[in-house]
């Protein structure tokens, strides 16, 4: 089974340039996006082309923000939004399918902000988010995946040192967060299958930095450890343009 999960910045930005393109030819069983930026009428209208497909959406109170949705080849089990607290549920941040092996759990992260308003409601996001996934866990194994908005470790931003501490995205209480996702048990299949790769999925639209691959990985597939034998690959994929977002892939044996 091959998952794939991509920040589109905004669907409807993303079908007028090559998404339809990139969707085929990364040949999925599902896709899923965050930050759509567009409500649930909207989400379907833009992917209306799509043919064979199942398509659940999560928009977010406020108009043309955040956004979640999940493209899938079969139907799944179930589909819920949102993790039951309603401070976070105004966003259309989370979305989950149920498979008959797995929940799949889509996420947009908060992002702390430029000035770092958001870090202390960041903080708390991540503590629900983890709990409601440890919760979800207590029927059968859960993969997350998405826009994770934290960079792990050292290896995976280009420039650690003048960003950690001062940037959204590398302050220590956001690494914290991933840190105790991983010590509950759930494992960062890139990392896995690339230990020392320095391959970034999200690269500023500012001073060229793509083109000097002066990136962040920040979009993650972390799957729970019953899983960890069936992992067969994972990757960014960074041939693939439309977002400042690359996508992110997991093939399951």
């Amino acid at each position: 089974m091959k998952l794939v999960s991509w920040n589109v910045n905004g669907i409807r930005a993303a079908v007028k340039k090559d998404f339809f393109t990139s969707f085929a030819n990364m040949d999925c069983d599902v896709l899923c996006l965050q930050e759509t930026k567009a409500q649930d009428d909207q989400v379907l209208e833009a992917l209306d082309a799509l043919d064979g497909y199942h398509i659940f959406t999560n928009s977010a109170v406020k108009k043309g923000y955040s956004g979640t949705s999940i493209i899938t080849r079969n139907a799944p089990l179930s589909v819920t939004q949102d993790i039951g607290i309603e401070e976070h549920d105004q966003e259309g941040r989370v979305l989950c399918a149920e498979y008959e092996a797995f929940y799949l759990v889509t996420v947009y992260t908060p992002n702390s902000g430029n000035d770092l308003r958001r870090l202390s409601y960041r903080q708390q996001w991540d503590a629900d988010f983890l709990a409601y996934v440890k919760i979800l866990e207590q029927q059968k194994p859960v993969i997350v995946c998405g826009d994770l908005n934290v960079a792990h470790k050292d290896i995976d931003l280009a420039r650690p040192k003048p960003n950690y501490n001062k940037s959204a995205g590398y302050m220590q209480e956001e690494i914290d967060g991933i840190d105790n996702l991983t010590a509950a048990g759930f494992i960062d299949s890139f990392r896995h299958i690339h230990p020392d790769a320095e391959k970034y999925s999200w690269f500023s639209y500012r001073a060229g930095a793509r083109e000097r691959n002066v990136g962040w990985r920040i979009d993650y597939f972390l799957v729970s450890e019953q899983l960890k034998a069936q992992i067969k690959s994972a990757d960014i994929h960074n041939d693939i343009f439309g977002s400042d977002h690359c996508p992110v892939s997991l093939l399951l044996s």
